[in-house]
């Protein structure tokens, strides 16, 4: 496997599943973070080119908040949380009680939410991951950043470009009563890291 795209079925299959049990955990850590009931419908994993994400998510000039999170250990990569505005202000103010704007105008409480938010969920993957495979991750302290869609892409393309220019999207669609809220993981393993990941869970879905 030279990049993201040379997977075969039953390797995205794999991918989705674990993206549903990482979906299963983070409803669980929202639910009791937020104190009230969180719905989520099935994740949606994709393989996607550089230039198809912020077309996908409203351009290059798009506003988000990026958390992201680097593993080591068993595998390396990223984990990055894209956080949309109107996914912003569901959480800190239907969810926490903190009235926000913009993003551009979040105060130090409101960035440590939004941070331990992302880390909650990149960690849900993870430790689904770890779960699923017996690996041993270790996680990086969030980095934390409010930019353009462009700028927040181009720190994992410039760590991945030997690896080519496609990312693993897993999108999730959320909803809090008769609102819904959509948010984007991307998911960067190294590729020798993958295919360690589709070597211990591949014999299973095969069988």
């Amino acid at each position: 496997m030279k990049k993201y795209s040379d997977m075969n079925e039953i390797e995205k299959d794999i991918l989705m599943e674990i993206g549903n049990i990482g979906t299963g955990h983070a409803v669980t850590s929202l639910s009791m973070l937020l104190s009230r009931e969180i719905e989520m419908e099935r994740p949606v994993v994709k393989v996607m080119g550089f230039n198809e994400v912020p077309a996908m998510l409203g351009g290059m000039e798009e506003l988000r908040v990026g958390v992201l999170i680097e593993v080591s250990g068993d595998i390396s990569g990223m984990f990055m949380f894209l956080i949309s505005e109107p996914f912003a202000k569901v959480m800190l103010n239907e969810g926490l009680q903190m009235k926000v704007d913009n993003l551009e105008d979040l105060e130090e409480l409101g960035v440590s939410a939004i941070k331990e938010l992302g880390n909650i969920m990149c960690c849900s993957y993870i430790k689904a991951l770890s779960m699923m495979t017996d690996f041993s991750i270790e996680v990086s302290v969030p980095d934390f950043c409010i930019d353009m869609m462009g700028a927040l892409l181009s720190v994992p393309m410039i760590h991945f470009a030997k690896t080519g220019d496609e990312f693993l999207m897993i999108e999730d669609r959320y909803h809090f009563g008769d609102t819904s809220a959509l948010s984007h993981i991307l998911f960067l393993p190294g590729i020798d890291s993958l295919e360690r990941i589709f070597h211990v869970l591949g014999a299973v879905y095969e069988s």
